[in-house]
């Protein structure tokens, strides 16, 4: 099952130099505890302060994989949303792509041309970026498939201040799309049991991560894609 971590310093109390440090604190306790994804969406931040986050929050999770064993991989993914650009000036593994946004495909495009003109974006970006994708049907989730997406979030499924819920059978048809679906959007670790019935590859989600202790979370949903293998 896949995990995916949404963040929000915006929700820490305190002062910006407080709320970033918070923020920090939680993703390297995301990393440390194998999520496989976390999307930096701090969007009110000016470009060279996201920048700052976003390469610290790279280094943070570079030094929980080097203290990651060969018993316990880590590898945990930083995705940056919508800004292509801050992605691979710090060296993070991808972006998130909100609905109506460009497609994957020209995400791909404009990295792999950037990679190849400078020997410094070399070096620290990846040379295929992992790209999620916010799908909110069953057709946009088939077409992020088609465009080459990683894979999709799919919201939202149980609530979402400014839009009705989709509900589960809505879940069920966007999870036929040929990549994977997380579901997003109140998603609880009572009803995560009922989004991985309904085909979801994992969970995303800001607060159930962002709230709560990160090793149960984990631990928890775990065992719900184990209770249904039995």
């Amino acid at each position: 099952m896949l995990l995916y971590y949404i963040t929000d310093r915006t929700a820490f109390p305190g002062d910006e130099p407080s709320r970033r440090r918070r923020l920090l604190d939680k993703i390297a306790e995301a990393a440390s505890h194998a999520v496989d994804y976390i999307q930096l969406r701090e969007k009110d931040l000016p470009i060279r302060d996201l920048e700052s986050l976003a390469r610290e929050a790279v280094q943070i999770i570079g030094q929980e994989r080097k203290l990651a064993t060969d018993h316990c991989p880590l590898t945990t993914a930083l995705l940056i949303n919508s800004r292509t650009d801050v992605a691979q000036a710090t060296g993070a593994h991808g972006i998130h792509l909100p609905a109506n946004d460009i497609s994957p495909q020209e995400v791909r495009t404009a990295w792999q041309e950037t990679c190849g003109r400078g020997r410094l974006a070399r070096e620290i970006s990846p040379p295929d970026p992992l790209i999620s994708v916010s799908c909110h049907s069953a057709q946009e989730a088939a077409a992020a498939a088609k465009n080459q997406a990683t894979l999709a979030l799919f919201a939202p499924v149980f609530e979402k201040k400014d839009a009705s819920p989709a509900g589960l059978e809505a879940l069920r048809q966007a999870c036929q799309a040929k990549i994977p679906v997380l579901a997003l959007g109140g998603v609880t670790l009572q009803s995560a049991h009922s989004c991985l019935q309904a085909g979801a590859a994992g969970i995303a989600a800001i607060r159930l991560f962002q709230e709560n202790d990160i090793a149960t979370v984990v631990r928890q949903l775990r065992s719900e894609l184990g209770s249904l293998s039995v």
